[in-house]
């Protein structure tokens, strides 16, 4: 070899372009090729925690009316608790909305002001019914912990940009979906797509805040530490949890302008406070996810997803009792901000290329649990769709008359995402990752995009 040290591609890449994690940061700064051209560039999720009823907020079944108090009168599968009692009504009535005519209950009067935007998925059929696997499903299109999220999918497929913000983002509610922070993992992905927790407060990003007396002091002390990280790579190789560091150090730095900047709502005029609800105690946790999250996408941030707010004495929509009590505080907090995030991007003329879901991990039983609550049921739910290349105004799919089953058009978790990524420009069969001996992907071996839905 006459002396001569020769570089492996592995050593090569991490002095090129501190490995892996110096490109993933690149990818984060940078907006990605699609398979084919997009309708939305950013998508917000507002995620309906525990599952709200879809026979009380947008699948009306007069049939539950005429038959309340009987029993069902065929089989069903078990429940999750198997305290099942006979039909229960909804307690709310449903009305026509819009010039499209769909109809909505009275449980989310202000939603039902955007009906014309609105692409309502009756059929959505998800393989769980406890909640942490049905939000692992939901969030990563499997099951069990350890896959990456849909929000860790998109960001890895697009990039981001917002070049001082991450391009996955999730907003703290002070509660935590079943299944904790693996529903916004990276998985197996590179660590720099891993979602990024917004807590509520003062200090949004958790020792993101500098503890040194001037900028300058705090550049030179991250540029030893750095030095000494991408030391470490030149030894080791590509180290993933290193090399996340390294983009996760740079990252923070920027973040230390943009989110004081971002957080900071008095420059937003009074009517967009109030049309969110901010003022307001009964609507101001989530009217304040939901301005964020415009004011998100508004700077490049690809992926946003905003939680349930935690309400005392509600356990999110999960009304095993207390039905009407409980899904009428839920709505009472969220329906006011869905529609005002709604009517905001559109007069903004952002809702064209954002992509809005509102929906949960699966739906509720027509037969009342106890007296008075209803049992979880993933067999027929529903999801809606608003903005980014949906077809507004759209009801697709069906539930039997009891809003049990879906038995038109059924769509499945997998078909869900196919259409989420779609819509963002991606081929969801193109999207993909190889890991453990075989190409992964979020739909893994599923998924049909819903061509029923699309503008």
């Amino acid at each position: 070899m006459s002396g001569r040290r020769y570089l492996s591609r592995r050593v090569l890449l991490c002095r090129a372009a501190a490995g892996f994690g110096g490109m993933a940061l690149t990818a984060l700064a940078a907006q990605r090729k699609t398979h084919f051209p997009a309708k939305a560039k950013s998508m917000i999720f507002l995620y309906m925690d525990g599952g709200p009823s879809q026979i009380d907020t947008f699948d009306p079944k007069p049939r539950l009316e005429r038959d309340h108090g009987k029993p069902l009168p065929m089989d069903a599968p078990p429940t999750q608790f198997n305290d099942n009692g006979n039909l229960m009504a909804s307690p709310w009535e449903f009305h026509k909305r819009g010039q499209s005519g769909i109809e909505v209950s009275d449980l989310l009067p202000h939603m039902a002001t955007c009906a014309d935007e609105f692409a309502v998925i009756r059929s959505m059929t998800s393989d769980n019914s406890e909640h942490t696997a049905a939000n692992y499903l939901l969030h990563t299109g499997f099951a069990q912990q350890g896959r990456p999220s849909m929000g860790a999918w998109i960001t890895y497929g697009l990039g981001s940009e917002s070049e001082n913000l991450p391009g996955f983002v999730v907003l703290d509610s002070g509660l935590i979906p079943a299944g904790g922070m693996d529903n916004f993992g990276c998985g197996f992905l590179p660590a720099a797509f891993q979602g990024t927790l917004f807590r509520r407060g003062a200090q949004p990003i958790a020792n993101a805040e500098s503890r040194e007396p001037s900028r300058e002091i705090q550049r030179t002390k991250l540029d030893l530490v750095q030095r000494l990280n991408r030391g470490v790579l030149d030894r080791l190789g590509a180290v993933s949890e290193i090399e996340a560091t390294i983009a996760n150090y740079e990252l923070a730095w920027r973040m230390q302008s943009a989110v004081p900047e971002l957080t900071d709502l008095g420059s937003e005029s009074k009517a967009t406070l109030d049309l969110y609800g901010v003022s307001d105690p009964a609507t101001a946790d989530f009217g304040r996810q939901c301005l964020l999250a415009r004011r998100l996408v508004e700077r490049g941030v690809r992926f946003v997803e905003c939680l349930t707010p935690k309400i005392p004495g509600v356990d999110r929509w999960d009304q095993h009792g207390r039905l009407l009590d409980g899904h009428t505080k839920n709505a009472r907090a969220t329906d006011q901000p869905v529609a005002a995030l709604i009517k905001d991007l559109k007069a903004r003329g952002l809702l064209d290329t954002t992509l809005v879901v509102w929906g949960a991990e699966f739906g509720r039983t027509p037969m009342s649990q106890g007296k008075d609550g209803r049992d979880h049921n993933p067999f027929g739910f529903t999801m809606v769709l608003a903005g980014g290349g949906v077809r507004g105004g759209t009801v697709y799919g069906a539930t039997d008359e009891f809003g049990y089953f879906a038995v038109e058009n059924k769509v499945h978790i997998h078909d869900l995402h196919a259409t989420m990524l779609h819509l963002l420009g991606l081929d969801h069969t193109q999207l993909t990752f190889r890991f453990s001996g075989r190409q992964m992907r979020l739909t893994d071996v599923h998924g049909e995009v819903i061509k029923g839905i699309l503008a």
